[in-house]
């Protein structure tokens, strides 16, 4: 099973120049994934003979769809120059049963050198596929890599715990449960959000949260881990259960933007606050999906980000302006109060804000780390 998930491999190898030719960290990935993927079917104990039979379609396929690879200039030749390190004495062999009378040391000659040009010109070409292939240090694919490894290695993900390719377009947040390390929610621009397992083995989907209808630009975890709160650029706040994996409750944002961010108030999580692209702070009641009396406000831009303090009474509020506003939050009435207005950088988005309570001498001051799009991170005091 390995050695035919090791020739699948190799042969995607083969014509990887001709995909995304504008985008080879695309093709980097692509084989890197493939090799992934092909090492996991290679445990699955599947007949080896069905495997057989997909490399020999694959190959037919990928003929189809990209033509026989061609090595007219050198360039090509010498880009897909391999060496014979892996070639055993019997595939040698093999090469000189099929070689024809006096061609059969010519065919040698050249499988040393560590060409396989001949293989593909002459009538070895079919025997391609058997080969176990190995870069050189000339090889395009290889040539910031050390040598002596197959493609599989060079490709492979090492330390890798698990790669996640459920959604369709980028990812906008993840976030682990809180204090829970065995799962990890991530939001994108697809329009859904997915629950994650990563401890026990092997890491799954847990299930996907669908109904956003435009890119989910943030979520949060309630504090007990039951419910999900996301934001769109649908304009709508939903909440998820969890372990249903349903949509519970939809709320429009009253401003008719789009919202960008979210947070839970931490002490009370039956209430929330939502950012919009209209400069709108608002604070939610979970229950009802109502806004509270006195609980908006406006800041000078779109609201990029939101963060409380430990004790809930305190948000701040990062705008695409390069401000930061903190405001007092009524926990009872959900009254919200503007009380300072901070320029990080003016123009300059507000990307991420994280607020921390020190306990020590070294930090007795609680903090604010700031990510603003000036290629740098703030901390305030």
């Amino acid at each position: 099973m390995a050695a035919v998930w090791q020739q699948a491999l190799a042969l995607d190898a083969k014509y990887n120049a001709y995909r995304t030719p504008n985008n080879p960290q695309f093709r980097t990935l692509y084989i890197r994934r493939r090799s992934q993927l092909l090492r996991e079917n290679a445990k699955s104990g599947r007949d080896p003979a069905v495997r057989k039979e997909y490399l020999h379609t694959r190959a037919q396929l990928l003929t189809t769809r990209y033509g026989s690879p061609a090595y007219s200039d050198q360039g090509s030749i010498r880009s897909r120059t391999f060496s014979t390190r892996s070639i055993s004495r019997n595939t040698l062999e093999s090469f000189d049963n099929l070689a024809i009378g006096d061609n059969k040391k010519h065919h040698r000659r050249h499988m040393s050198a560590g060409s396989l040009k001949h293989i593909y010109e002459g009538p070895m070409k079919r025997v391609y596929d058997s080969i176990e292939v190995v870069p050189t240090k000339e090889a395009e694919a290889s040539r910031a890599m050390a040598g002596g490894k197959t493609v599989s290695e060079n490709y492979a993900f090492a330390g890798m715990h698990h790669i996640f390719d459920q959604h369709s377009a980028a990812v906008t947040s993840v976030k682990f449960a809180n204090d829970d390390r065995t799962r990890v929610a991530c939001s994108s621009m697809d329009g859904s959000l997915s629950i994650c397992q990563v401890i026990p083995p092997p890491a799954t989907v847990i299930c996907m949260l669908k109904g956003h209808t435009a890119g989910v630009t943030d979520f949060a975890w309630s504090l007990s881990n039951d419910i999900i709160l996301s934001t769109s650029m649908d304009g709508t706040a939903r909440l998820w259960d969890v372990a249903a994996g349903k949509c519970i409750r939809s709320v429009e944002d009253g401003s008719g933007g789009e919202l960008l961010c979210c947070a839970f108030q931490p002490l009370n999580n039956n209430m929330f606050v939502t950012g919009s692209s209209k400069s709108q702070v608002q604070v939610m009641n979970v229950s009802t999906g109502k806004g509270y009396k006195g609980g908006s406000s406006k800041v000078t831009g779109g609201v990029m980000a939101l963060a409380f303090d430990t004790s809930g009474r305190m948000l701040w509020a990062g705008d695409d302006k390069g401000s930061i506003f903190s405001f007092t939050v009524d926990v009872a009435t959900g009254k919200l109060t503007k009380t300072r207005r901070i320029v990080v950088c003016d123009g300059k988005p507000i990307t991420s804000i994280s607020a921390r309570a020190w306990f020590s001498r070294e930090a007795r001051d609680p903090s604010l780390l700031v990510n603003c799009c000036i290629s740098a991170l703030c901390l305030f005091k």
